[in-house]
């Protein structure tokens, strides 16, 4: 399926729609815009987004379809209870009577009604075939659920009123919808939950069949909004499923009316901005619903797909409502099994061209492209030697070379930039430094990278983690670690020009290379501080010039300049062992923004680093004697490192912080 905007000329369409079909076995779902190609990928996130929810309350309207089903019913009287609010409920089924002694019998006896059902089918002179009871039982059941929904209302102190109708008819919707605008006005939930399965591979499926289960979700929800028309309509949820997300076999009528669902859901965003639409992809339900029946739960546990119990299900759409602002469309399970199987091994790319050659190399910590699949982006596999690279034998702990922290933020920012050349770094946030990647004996190790893009606002952002992976002893299979997080903000435009703090002469003692590397574990590449000194409000670092190279091989260019950032770490590192007696280890930074500079390889360069008043955390500037802004950084935090200082090394450290907060 490819998606055009309204930009593309047919020439243009029908060019991209040849190669989509000749290249890229990896993705089926594919959108152009703004010269991007995209796909739909999965990305987990909280309800409480941090946007404001819907309150429910005794006023709230809700209109409900297929409200006989017991997994609605249920999700109605959770609503209830929250709210106490006027529900209109619509299924097919008819009003059940709450005088029926059937219904107190199938909740308590239902293997007594069975036989019961056999004996008056018999006494109609009829065949009492299985079908036969278990149809009369089905309806029975979808009859219980309607009346428990409606008890429900009631108990909770709400208004229920029940509508049995065909959702295809629309002369019948737009009676009901007529209905709530004369005494409501409103409608404040519509729950598009009505739908009906039954699975048929496409030849053995009759097209009655397919119309009837397309038709009830798909004609139900326009003839719906159809009649609400601009009625004030504050959100809507429909019920789709994760065939409606990932297709299944069996269901084309069920998956594709679902998708549409979806679809026309998102386009909310332009077509009915003041109506929070939700879609829920629901996983299959355990312990109730039509999932529970005859052989789905076992197939569900082959494909690795786990079922949703009832009580994580229940409160879900009450959850996505009232705790933030959910929009769009939602997948909600735990394991999904082959669903999440990639259609192509690579994701579709072809690994021999996409991988730098000795032509064209894009930087250290881009080695060979292993993939670009749809749900965890861009994996790029680097081998890295400390024997070689200067940022790892020049940056050992014990004796141990790790992989610098900043070397990992110039990974994420490779790896964004190999996505997209052309756009520009604006920032980095949420910068987590979990775990060191250690070099054990010295021995090479290859990184690997992921980079997953998304869109937001005008511009991209790429969620990138930096993993690796072990043979432990006495293990079967590797075990691999998440060492390095981060979110890399991509933007079209160009980073403005930025001043920052006055970077004046110090005054008095100064911390020079000589008294800072004895106490640092850094070689000659990494020895980033001229001289430091502490001005009584800020702690700051001159960069040191004529460095080795930070890489090899040295022409390999770097995005970020990675040692411009380590110069922030260790003057921040300066100020801990200076006031705190303590060496810390890089742990997480809030956010670094990068701004336009001119040509600052003949400038002096510094890193003014401001400590909180809790002494917890640091933010910095890094600048030119002028003024010039590089990089701003935000919430640097650090981890102590478990070593013991040597006090004779700290006495002239401490004796400089000493004397610089007097004079201050």
């Amino acid at each position: 399926m490819v998606d055009f905007g309204s930009e593309h000329n047919s020439a243009e369409i029908a060019n991209i729609l040849v190669h989509e079909t000749l290249r890229d076995p990896g993705a089926v779902e594919v959108g152009y815009k703004d010269g991007l190609r995209w796909t739909v990928g999965l990305e987990e996130q909280p309800a409480a987004d941090g946007r404001p929810g819907l309150a429910l309350g005794k006023d709230s309207v809700f209109l409900i379809t297929g409200a006989a089903g017991s997994i609605v019913s249920a999700i109605t009287a959770d609503l209830a209870a929250a709210s106490g609010g006027t529900f209109y409920l619509l299924d097919l089924v008819p009003q059940p009577d709450p005088n029926n002694p059937d219904l107190k019998r199938f909740v308590e006896d239902k293997e007594g009604l069975k036989r019961e059902l056999f004996t008056r089918i018999q006494a109609r002179g009829e065949r009492a075939t299985p079908a036969l009871i278990e149809s009369e039982l089905a309806a029975l059941e979808r009859a219980n659920a309607a009346q428990a929904a409606i008890d429900a209302v009631g108990a909770a102190g709400g208004a229920a009123h029940y509508f049995s109708v065909d959702l295809r008819n629309s002369d019948a919707i737009e009676k009901v919808i007529r209905q709530i605008r004369d005494k409501e006005g409103r409608i404040d939930v519509l729950l598009h939950a009505a739908g009906i399965e039954r699975s048929h591979f496409l030849p053995d499926k009759q097209p009655q069949e397919f119309d009837m289960i397309f038709d009830v979700k798909s004609d139900g929800w326009f003839n719906l909004l159809h009649a609400v028309g601009d009625m004030p309509l504050a959100a809507t949820v429909a019920f789709s499923s994760i065939a409606g997300r990932f297709g299944n076999a069996g269901q084309a009528d069920y998956s594709s009316a679902n998708d549409l669902l979806c679809k026309l859901t998102s386009s909310f965003r332009t077509t009915r901005p003041g109506t929070r639409g939700i879609v829920v992809d629901w996983t299959a339900w355990g312990g109730i619903g039509m999932a529970t029946r005859g052989s789905i739960p076992k197939m569900m546990e082959l494909a690795g797909i786990d079922m949703l119990p009832p009580e994580a299900g229940i409160p879900l759409v009450r959850r996505e409502l009232v705790s933030g602002g959910t929009r769009g469309e939602i997948v909600v399970g735990q394991r999904l099994g082959a669903l999440l199987t990639e259609w192509d091994p690579s994701g579709g790319v072809d690994i021999e061209i996409a991988s730098p050659t000795e032509a064209v190399a894009l930087g250290p910590m881009i080695g060979k492209i292993a993939a670009c699949n749809v749900y965890s982006g861009l994996r790029i596999d680097t081998a890295l030697d400390p024997r070689i690279q200067p940022f790892l034998h020049d940056h050992k702990i014990d004796g141990t070379p790790v992989l610098p922290g900043v070397m990992g933020i110039e990974a994420f920012a490779e790896a964004a930039k190999f996505l997209l050349p052309d756009w520009n770094i604006v920032a980095i946030e949420d910068v987590n430094l979990l775990s060191p990647f250690k070099f054990y004996r010295n021995e090479p190790r290859t990184v690997s990278l992921q980079a997953l893009i998304s869109p937001k606002g005008d511009g991209v952002v790429a969620e990138c983690k930096l993993t690796g992976n072990r043979l432990l002893p006495n293990q079967a299979e590797p075990q691999e670690t998440t060492h390095f997080t981060a979110r890399v903000r991509l933007s079209r435009e160009v980073a403005p020009f930025a001043t920052g703090l006055e970077v004046r002469k110090p005054e008095g003692t100064l911390v020079k290379a000589n008294d800072i590397y004895p106490l640092y574990f850094h070689g000659p590449a990494y020895r980033v501080i001229e001289k430091a000194w502490w001005n009584g409000t800020c702690m700051i670092g001159k960069m040191a010039k004529h460095l080795p190279s930070n890489h090899e091989p040295s022409r390999l260019p770097i995005v970020l300049k990675p040692r411009l950032i380590e110069l922030c770490f260790q003057t921040a590192g300066l100020w801990e062992m200076g006031v705190l007696g303590r060496m810390g280890l890089p742990q997480h930074i809030d956010e670094l923004m990068f701004y336009r500079t001119p040509d600052v390889e003949a400038s002096a360069l510094y890193a003014i680093v401001t400590p909180d008043s809790s002494h917890t955390s640091f933010d910095a500037e890094v600048m030119t004697t002028s003024g010039q802004l590089l990089f701003r950084l935000r919430g640097y935090r650090t981890v102590e490192l478990p070593s013991t200082l040597d006090e004779k090394q700290l006495m002239h450290l401490k004796a400089v912080m000493t004397l610089r907060a007097v004079a201050a």
